[in-house]
């Protein structure tokens, strides 16, 4: 009988903020509560928790009173399933001690990542932190180092997801900066190293936190965070729908869906899209659209480098990872920004089975100062070395202009691309007809004329084609039909890298 008094007492406590007003106050600013989070992302009756009555172990500054241990401490941990999905999940509690973290919280953190490895399924963190628990000192920074140590090492093995759900400041914000994919809330999450009032006393800025750190400026300028959403309970749906796009680990092949789009759908209108000035613009997001199941894209980072597109989508049921260069934006080249964006998405999907499906129309790379005196040469390459060294199935198609060495890069057959092909509006050639008649002919003939020589010769699919570079010209409107036959013949690739330690990627 005592003990099972000592359970229920220490059961009544759990669960409870260290201040109940708190809680009210984050109601009014359409917050969930730690534990309202895990209920609305997994599915019903599905949370296992673990360690819910886990206390911190500092003494000092007073903190080893009743009134400041609470069971579980500052974070929320367990595993359960979305859509019948094993997944494991933390959840920061910023009702108690602001979320910060102490030796404890990352005991129960490390705790979830270790057996996530183990049995081979992803983390998702919903962070909501004020940071390192200053009462306890160095043993707060181990516990990151600790969680850091696992977010590297998890890397590639399992997929790791973040959902910044409020204040992620200092050293806290590493974590989610080495897992794969970071999401936010807007106007109520912060990711920042250092926050406004040191920047205001150290180089004299007034910056708020929303310009400093707030979703718009992670997801438009920076590129920390892949997307934001309205709120919690739209954020917490929104990663419920990106969750099934994802495998549970690197030997699980891409997830598989029942499909009711026809494999063999034709597009017709495909064969007018693309115009017939080389100059005027187009959306490629239309060309995504209409080729993926059901018009279904998950576009990342759609606000931070536009003249990229990236995102998940599904062929025939299964998922896929889309790179395309955006003609509206820049007219697709490729820049700084851009191609990181895109390594590191193919990077992620390379790691986990998923099919990589590109659409070229670049004109090259950005030329300029800005991007010269910004190491162009050494991020650009990144982009390249992405595509080069994945080994799953890669399908390339080119639409229209695909110049220099940006062709080269975006998936192109020498960077081992399975099936390359080329629509009739697709040009291959070194530069644009101008550009190439000056150097060529230096001013000695009539200028125009060169550059309809130079448009009829390069202006056309047919020098690649005839050197094997693509595998075919196919009529646009057959392009989805094409890919998910192709799709379903390269299901079993297999294709190594010779053995190697790690690459050292031009980081």
């Amino acid at each position: 009988m005592v003990e099972t008094f000592g359970f229920k007492k220490r059961g009544k406590k759990n669960g409870k903020s260290s201040n109940a007003g708190h809680v009210t106050g984050r109601k009014k600013k359409g917050k969930l509560t730690a534990r309202e989070r895990i209920q609305l992302l997994l599915d019903p009756d599905t949370f296992v928790e673990y360690d819910k009555f886990v206390e911190h172990r500092c003494s000092d500054f007073g903190m080893g009173t009743e009134d400041n241990k609470f069971p579980g401490d500052s974070v929320v941990t367990g595993q359960g399933q979305i859509n019948g999905r094993l997944v494991y999940v933390f959840s920061q509690d910023f009702t108690v001690f602001g979320g910060s973290l102490s030796g404890a919280h990352a005991q129960k953190i490390c705790k979830i990542m270790d057996q996530a490895l183990l049995v081979g399924a992803p983390v998702i963190g919903l962070n909501d932190s004020g940071g390192a628990r200053i009462q306890e000192g160095v043993e707060s920074l181990a516990g990151y180092a600790d969680i850091f140590l696992r977010n590297v090492l998890t890397s590639g093995v399992i997929p790791q997801i973040s959902l910044i759900m409020g204040p992620c400041a200092g050293g806290a914000v590493y974590s989610p900066a080495l897992t794969d994919f970071t999401f936010m809330v807007k106007g109520t999450s912060y990711l920042f190293i250092t926050g406004p009032d040191v920047v205001k006393s150290v180089t004299n800025e007034d910056v708020t936190q929303e310009d400093l750190g707030g979703a718009k400026t992670h997801t438009a300028v920076s590129g920390v965070a892949h997307r934001a959403f309205e709120n919690d309970i739209d954020a917490l749906l929104n990663l419920r729908e990106f969750f099934n796009y994802i495998p549970l680990n690197n030997k699980d092949p891409a997830p598989i869906t029942e499909c009711q789009d026809p494999w063999d759908r034709l597009v017709p209108g495909l064969d007018t899209l693309v115009p017939l000035e080389s100059t005027k613009a187009y959306d490629m997001l239309d060309i995504v659209h209409a080729i993926v199941d059901e018009r279904e894209f998950f576009e990342l980072m759609p606000n931070y480098a536009k003249n990229i597109i990236i995102g998940f989508s599904r062929m025939n049921g299964c998922t896929v990872g889309i790179v395309g260069n955006q003609p509206k934006v820049a007219s697709g080249c490729l820049d700084i920004n851009s191609s990181v964006k895109g390594a590191r998405f193919v990077r992620f999907c390379d790691a986990f089975n998923i099919p990589i499906i590109t659409f070229v129309d670049v004109p090259g790379f950005l030329p300029g100062t800005n991007q010269e005196y910004g190491g162009i040469i050494r991020h650009g390459a990144k982009l390249l070395y992405a595509f080069a060294e994945a080994t799953v199935p890669k399908i390339t198609v080119i639409t229209r202009k695909a110049y220099g060495g940006a062709y080269d890069v975006m998936s192109s057959k020498h960077l081992r691309g399975d099936l390359n092909y080329a629509w009739p509006t697709a040009e291959v050639a070194v530069m644009g007809a101008k550009g190439a008649v000056q150097i060529i002919f230096k001013g000695k003939v009539n200028e125009e004329q060169a550059e309809a020589q130079y448009v009829d010769t390069f202006a056309n699919p047919f020098p690649v084609a005839v050197r094997g570079f693509v595998d075919d010209i196919i009529q646009p409107a057959t392009t989805r039909m094409r890919i998910c036959r192709d799709l379903e013949m390269l299901a079993n690739k297999k294709q190594t890298n010779p053995w190697k330690k790690h690459g050292n990627i031009p980081l």
